[in-house]
């Protein structure tokens, strides 16, 4: 873990030290300390991180949109340390690409554990090769070459529709608000509901034996859609 990057973007000074001391004790010496959104991102243009722990109410800007440039070019864990605790800011938290989302004040060898899970999980996933093939019971997705097998059938898949299936792909099992969906898919947090509603029909259409009673891609009830079935990549 010596050679593990972390980046703390914290405005309180004295939080920020107690973090540093309490991580470099737990063997994590390669810490990099800011207290502004603009040192931040000064940082991560030059170097990218292992992991990530952001305030987000900060005196130039939010961690939210820290969080949002980093996933624009890392998958590394982002935790959100802060003093916003509803369900809402955990919400929109977990919303903007968060692994994690601890409030203040906060048990310092909790913060540990917790760094060490996500950091173990995210050095385990660098170390297996990718694998760009999704496949399940009713379809092959091959994310190289963009294209779509249902029963022996090949099919190239482009625009919304390619992004829209890898997404649902990438987090197979679980249910994804519409507004995930539509925030990550066309990057754009002014939610479109029908919009969603079009392009999941659309894909149902090309993967489902029988759109209209899909067992792919299925609806949960004022919550939004979840792909089950056998998937593994």
């Amino acid at each position: 873990m010596q050679d593990v990057s972390i980046l703390v973007l914290e405005d309180e000074r004295a939080i920020a030290e107690m973090i540093e001391i309490i991580l470099r004790k737990e063997g994590f010496l390669n810490i990099t300390l800011c207290d502004t959104v603009q040192e931040a991102k000064k940082k991560i243009e030059t170097k990218v991180f292992d992991f990530y722990l952001l305030d987000i109410m900060l005196p130039d800007g939010s961690g939210l949109d820290m969080a949002n440039m980093i996933r624009e070019q890392s998958e590394a864990p982002i935790f959100f340390l802060t003093a916003k605790g509803s369900d809402a800011d955990k919400l929109r938290g977990f919303m903007n690409g968060a692994d994690d989302y601890i409030t203040k004040p906060f048990n310092p060898l909790e913060l540990v554990a917790r760094v060490k899970v996500q950091l173990t999980r995210y050095i385990k996933k660098k170390d297996v090769p990718e694998s760009h093939i999704f496949s399940c019971s009713r379809f092959t997705f091959d994310i190289d070459a963009a294209e779509v097998t249902v029963n022996g059938t090949k099919e190239i898949i482009s625009g919304r529709l390619f992004h829209l299936l890898k997404y649902l792909c990438e987090n197979a099992g679980q249910v994804l608000s519409k507004e995930q969906i539509y925030e990550r898919v066309w990057g754009d947090c002014l939610f479109d509901d029908n919009t969603v509603m079009v392009h999941i029909r659309k894909l149902r259409e090309k993967i489902e034996k029988k759109p209209g009673k899909p067992t792919c891609i299925i609806t949960v009830r004022g919550i939004g859609y979840k792909l089950v079935g056998d998937v593994h990549s």
